[in-house]
């Protein structure tokens, strides 16, 4: 894990706003090819799957809301960065849930692997982002029926009504 020190920073944008630049030497070190994900840790907290990214002359990691409560810091604190290569699969967590039906069901699966894998994170994320077990398993039933229905071609739309359908059952 390389270590560094940086300070918390905003953009002021709506696209983007709190992060922690990271230095040049050290984001191209841990960068393979297009893969830029990375596993990053801020002072003591458990590490979290992140990308480096790039504006204007540097590169950085977000940092969001909920993070930045935990640490209690503000713009201009200075934080204890850790970064080590994301060597997952997707570049974040597989939830259980997504994975079994994924591993039960080989056309949802081959339609799921042949998205970008971006695409993959956001799928991913919609199911890690809740609690509840029950809750876990109504999105990846919606989300495996989705990517068959529309045959791997992606409609945020017409999924949250498949994710709404499957929670009425």
């Amino acid at each position: 894990m390389t270590l560094f020190e940086s300070t918390l920073e905003n953009f002021g944008s709506n696209l983007w706003q709190y992060h922690v630049p990271v230095p040049d030497d050290i984001a191209l070190s841990l960068i393979e090819g297009e893969n830029r994900r990375v596993i990053c840790t801020l002072d003591t907290t458990p590490g979290y799957h992140a990308a480096l990214m790039k504006c204007k002359d540097y590169w950085f990691i977000l940092v969001n809301q909920k993070l930045r409560n935990e640490l209690g810091k503000q713009e201009g604190h200075k934080v204890k960065v850790g970064l080590e290569k994301d060597n997952s699969t997707y570049g974040h967590e597989m939830p259980e849930e997504l994975q079994v039906l994924l591993d039960q069901d080989p056309e949802a699966f081959d339609y799921f692997d042949s998205l970008t894998k971006g695409k993959q994170r956001s799928l991913i994320y919609i199911v890690t982002r809740v609690k509840n077990s029950d809750s876990r398993l109504k999105k990846a039933l919606a989300i495996t029926s989705h990517l068959k229905l529309s045959k791997g071609q992606l409609d945020f739309k017409q999924l949250n009504e498949q994710i709404k359908y499957f929670n009425n059952l």
